[in-house]
């Protein structure tokens, strides 16, 4: 076979796009992939087609008004991004939180983490031929969504954070709306492993694909759930403990194998422990205030500020520059799903297009957190 280089490609090679509207890239995400046959030789994200300039909209507006803005970023941990900007503002204003906030802040932290598990899971199985889990991880997770629709009269953008607390105070029926949905879903996580997890198709085409070991993790910057399933211990609230974790116990998953199948683990294993902090929570809330009051017109003194929090897909660096006005100078976020995707053509090359849709797969991407 002819094999002349023309233009970096050899002649057997070609090109066709993957996305922006294919299904498997979960938003307008688009894949330049070089293949050989079935088999990948390259992929180059191409970025771009959902950009709204997040980071310089927040140069314009008041620390109050940014909060809105990063729930359009990773909507699926909409209330994580929220705490993540108010934690950096609390900080750096050095304000008292109340007990009673972190500990509300936690808890609807990890429902939310399991809300887009549950979601990922749905997609994951339809991605490889599954779609009977894409029904049940909607019915677990639309549990999920009437607490957070009853607590502040959002199901997705939450906008229930502010600098200095919450917006108002949990609904009377949150605490016993949480134990439902707890006793609910104990019974149907194994339902998952039953019908999924332990399939020997599904297996067959998760196993030994997609490996990323632990150095080239590091390298990367992956974190979240791609970073431990390769032996990576980066989570957050085990090494930077931020709101209630310091109250709690619960075991950081971590897996070696660092293929597919681990990262899709990692996940199933996290909300088992998202269930045992929140049973840990529950029953526990302190009494007292929802908020810490503010001035009206907030202003950060001058300097340089950062937070970061463990999202459901990994680590959301926030980084405030202030000139001491009610505007930030500068404001960049440090998205996971950003360094994610960095290593996707790393993990992808050598293998096949139908691997390639697995493994994206359990890179569980959000595409507005990655083009922002």
């Amino acid at each position: 076979m002819d094999t002349t280089v023309i233009n970096n490609f050899k002649s057997e090679e070609y090109q066709i796009n993957m996305g922006p509207q294919h299904p498997a890239t979960h938003g307008v995400l688009r894949l330049l992939l070089t293949i050989d046959g079935e088999i990948i030789k390259r992929v180059e994200p191409d970025l771009g087609y959902i950009h709204r300039s997040i980071e310089k909209m927040c140069e314009r507006d008041s620390y109050q008004q940014i909060v809105h803005l990063t729930d359009r970023m990773d909507y699926l941990s909409s209330h994580i991004n929220n705490e993540a900007v108010c934690l950096t503002v609390e900080n750096a204003l050095q304000l008292e939180i109340p007990e009673r906030v972190k500990v509300i802040r936690t808890i609807i932290a990890e429902l939310t983490r399991i809300a887009s598990h549950t979601l990922w899971w749905g997609v994951m199985g339809m991605d490889v031929g599954a779609l009977t889990t894409y029904f049940y991880g909607f019915r677990d997770r639309e549990l999920i969504n009437d607490i957070f629709e009853e607590t502040c009269g959002a199901r997705l953008t939450m906008n229930y954070n502010i600098p200095g607390g919450l917006m108002f105070d949990i609904h009377p029926n949150f605490v016993k709306r949480t134990k439902e949905f707890i006793d609910h879903f104990k019974t149907k996580l194994p339902e998952y492993d039953l019908l999924l997890s332990n399939n020997i198709i599904f297996r067959k085409r998760m196993e030994g694909i997609g490996i990323l070991s632990k150095d080239d993790a590091i390298s990367f910057g992956a974190s979240g759930p791609v970073g431990r399933a390769s032996g990576y211990s980066c989570d957050v609230r085990k090494h930077h403990s931020y709101s209630a974790y310091d109250r709690v116990t619960f075991n950081e998953i971590l897996k070696t194998e660092g293929d597919t199948y681990a990262r899709y683990q990692v996940r199933i294993l996290e909300m088992w422990e998202s269930l045992s902090i929140i049973e840990q929570l529950i029953d526990n809330i302190p009494e007292g205030e929802f908020f810490t009051k503010t001035n009206t017109v907030i202003k950060l003194p001058e300097g340089e500020y950062y937070q970061k929090v463990e999202t459901a897909r990994g680590e959301l660096g926030v980084y405030i520059v202030s000139t001491g006005t009610k505007n930030p100078y500068r404001m960049k976020f440090r998205s996971p799903g950003f360094s994610n995707l960095s290593l996707l053509n790393h993990i992808a090359v050598g293998g096949k297009i139908g691997d390639l849709v697995a493994t994206m797969a359990t890179l569980d991407l959000v595409i507005p957190d990655i083009d922002r």
